[in-house]
Parts: C-alpha cells; sequence; structure tokens
C-alpha cells in the first residue's frame, strides 16, 4: 500500500497550497539544505522505517522530507491537534510521506493517528513530548522490539523520558535534543519569544503597550516571552518556584512575585512552566475583569480549564481560538487556543530560520542514535557537542559570517597549568 492509500488526513485537494508554504520553509532553512543534500548523498536511513510526531506544520514537513531524502521510509503525525495543519498533510501524501493526522480531531481519533502512525513499525522515532514513546512503553508494547531510539524535542518530553528512565521501564535510548545548545539557547528564546506573541496578538488583536503580563515559569522559554513582552511595551511580572530563576528574573528588570499576587493585577497572563494547575481557582477567584489567558507548554494543563467551567454561569467562542468564561459576579476571562500551545495552535509556530537549526539537530541526532544506539543503551542521552557546534558552523556560513580559530600557542596555553 502507498502513503496516498495508507495515510488518513482530511482533504488531498489541499496539496497546492501545502506545497507553497513548505516551499517558503524550504527557501528559509539553509542548515536543513544543506544536511538534506549529505542524507542524499549518504542515505543514512536506507531501508528504514521513521515514526515523527510534531506540530505538523510546514517547517515539521521540511524535516520529514529531509529524512526521506536520507532513504528512509517516513510516517508522521500531529503533536497537538490545533496546530496540525491540513493543506500541508496533503502536500506530504503527495511527496510519497504517510501522514496520519488532521486538524482538530476528537480526542480519541487523535489517540488513534499516534497509534496507526506506530503500526508502521518504525525502526527510528522523533518524538515532541514523549507521546510515541509513552504508547510504545505502555499499549504497544508488541511494536518496542524493532526501534532502535529516537530524539526528543520538547522539555516536557524530556522530563518524562527521564522519568522513565529513572523507573528503570525506558527500552531504547533517546537523545535529549531540547538540551542541545543551538536548540535552547534560540528555539526556546527567540522562537518561543517571538512565536507566543504572534499567535496572541494575531488572535486577540488587542494592544500590549501599557499592560500587564504576567508570565509563569522564567526557564528559557520564559524568558523569551517575558523580553518580547517587555519591548512591546507590557508591564511585565514573573512568577517562579525556583529561586534562582527568580532573581535572574528579577535582575533582568522584571518583578517578581506569587501567582496569587500577581493573578490581582494581570491583563495578560502567560504559561510556560510544563507542569500542571499554574492558573487555578484560587487566582480566578481574585482575576481582573477581562483577563486573557494563554499557554505555551506542551499540555493544556497548565491553566486549569475544569476548575474555571465549573465557576463559570456561561462559555461561548467569541473570536476564532478565544473562549470567554462568564462568572458570576459578571467578570468575564478569556482563554486562548482552548490552553493549548497558543504559538501554534492560534500562530505558525516559531520562524523557519530558529526552526532550521532545531531541526538540523533532530536529524544529526537521528542519524547519530541509529549508529550508536547499541552503544548508548537504553538511557537519555544529551546531544553530541560536536553536532552542537555543527549545526552552529552551518548557520554561521548561511549568514555570511566568520569568527576567528584559536593558533597553536593559545591551544596549548589553555590546556597547560605551567604556562603564564
Amino acid at each position: 500500500m502507498n502513503s496516498k492509500e495508507q495515510s488518513v488526513i482530511t482533504d488531498i485537494s489541499l496539496a497546492p497550497e501545502g506545497h507553497l508554504k513548505i516551499g517558503w520553509a524550504d527557501a528559509h532553512m539553509p542548515v536543513l539544505n544543506r544536511i538534506k543534500e549529505q542524507f542524499a548523498r549518504e542515505q543514512p536511513f536506507k531501508g528504514l522505517k521513521v515514526a515523527i510526531s510534531l506540530h505538523l506544520e510546514a517547517k515539521t514537513a521540511y524535516l520529514a522530507k529531509v529524512i526521506q531524502a536520507g532513504g528512509a521510509q517516513v510516517a508522521i503525525t500531529g503533536s497537538n491537534p490545533l496546530s496540525t495543519q491540513d493543506d500541508v498533510c496533503a502536500a506530504l501524501v503527495e511527496d510519497g510521506i504517510t501522514v496520519f493526522a488532521k486538524y482538530n480531531p476528537d480526542p480519541v481519533e487523535y489517540k488513534q493517528l499516534m497509534v496507526q502512525t506506530l503500526e508502521t513499525k518504525p525502526d527510528l522515532i522523533i518524538d515532541d513530548g514523549g507521546d510515541l514513546v509513552t504508547i510504545l512503553h505502555s499499549e504497544r508494547k508488541d511494536l518496542l522490539a524493532q526501534v532502535r531510539g529516537g530524539a526528543e524535542e520538547t522539555t516536557t518530553g524530556i522530563l518524562r523520558l527521564k522519568a522513565m528512565e529513572k523507573d528503570g521501564t525506558l527500552q531504547f535510548p533517546m537523545i535529549a535534543v531540547n538540551d542541545a545548545f543551538c536548540k535552547y539557547l534560540f528555539d526556546n528564546r527567540y522562537g518561543t519569544g517571538q512565536s507566543v506573541w504572534d499567535g496572541i496578538n494575531r488572535t486577540t488583536n488587542l494592544v500590549v503597550a501599557g499592560k500587564t503580563v504576567v508570565v509563569a515559569g522564567y526557564g528559557w522559554c520564559g524568558k523569551g516571552v517575558a523580553k518580547r513582552a517587555q519591548g512591546l511595551g507590557a508591564n511585565v511580572v514573573v512568577t517562579e518556584v525556583d529561586p534562582i530563576k527568580a532573581v535572574e528574573a528579577y535582575m533582568d528588570g522584571f518583578r517578581v512575585m506569587t501567582m496569587r499576587d500577581a493573578a490581582r493585577i494581570g491583563d495578560f497572563f502567560v504559561t510556560v512552566t510544563g507542569n500542571r494547575d499554574i492558573i487555578r481557582k484560587e487566582h480566578y477567584e481574585v482575576m481582573k475583569d477581562g483577563a486573557i489567558l494563554s499557554n505555551a507548554g506542551h499540555f493544556d494543563v497548565e491553566v486549569n480549564k475544569p476548575e474555571l467551567e465549573e465557576m463559570a454561569v456561561s462559555s461561548r467562542t467569541v473570536r476564532r481560538n478565544i473562549e470567554e468564561y462568564v462568572l458570576k459576579d459578571g467578570r468575564k476571562f478569556y482563554i486562548l487556543a482552548e490552553g493549548r500551545l497558543v504559538n501554534l495552535a492560534a500562530g505558525d509556530g516559531h520562524p523557519a530560520e530558529i526552526m532550521d537549526m532545531t531541526f538540523a539537530l533532530q536529524a544529526l541526532s537521528l542519524k547519530y542514535v541509529n549508529e550508536q544506539y547499541k552503544a548508548i543503551g537504553t538511557k537519555v542521552v544529551n546531544v553530541p557537542y560536536e553536532l552542537d557546534e555543527q549545526v552552529a558552523r552551518y548557520k554561521l556560513e548561511s549568514l555570511g559570517l566568520t569568527i576567528d580559530s584559536l593558533s597553536e600557542e593559545q591551544v596549548r596555553y589553555l590546556e597547560s597549568w605551567q604556562e603564564h
């Protein structure tokens, strides 16, 4: 059965628009283009099957085509029901990639699409949030034996993987792509910072300048969100549970307080923690009328919707990707994109130039784990530094930039304790 016959998508006739989107991404991802040429020559995945679960939009589609160029049979699904773009899915099917994804499927179908992706019996996987790995280790253990290893995209996924490793349940090696320098320094910080506000601004069409923005979590994603909010003229408040990050936020010029206190003054809220129930009933009780709530963490559990629904006397969709909740006292709160990733569910995600580096790391990490899976064992490991450095050098070259290199004398000086 070919990819078109096997795939489960919304409408193959949408492919022309999808091809245009993928072409735009291709034109702005020079590092990934270079790796595609390398893979086409070397065929590192010849004869292998690769399953991918990522936010299924144009940049992800191009990564899938790069893996395909390396000789792999590729099957792909989405990692969020609201970030899948049906036209991109159709274009991939026309390009010979098997796709199991639709925009906004119900929860049962969404899960089934992931299972169908795994039923292609992959040798390697690229995961986002740990969903494929979790299904393999719980519901579909029959498919575990063939998997050599994979790469994980997000902080949330790595937390789940490390918990599995600690419990002794992880059955194959996974590369923690999120922890690579060329991922979190650029993707998490600059990518999240820009794309979150792109999603919020295009969805609400409201001014940010002069408003109070509450950012929950000051990891690399939170740093980016806070900095961009500041650049838009907002008064930024950061909430944290880590005292070191809280001091860092303070030193970076932001107000630091508890969510209970921040809830009273916030106009916009963005959660970026990777944890659940960051905004909950006790915060809704004191929030201002008109507060806008959004999430940029992987799962839709950071803003507690069930508790808000219990408190509300009515709810309705007032604009695409905006749900209004009215409380007994007349206050109205607004949740963007159902509490899912606002930058992808209500936007196009990170800029192509940013994902160029992240997806280059994914491609090279998948090649690495395929070559080294027996030596690595059943562990979560970091991206080798030489791959991180390779991506950075490719990026500099694509920008037309050159940097200095150490002389032999300088290397000798740095490696010796006797020279002065």
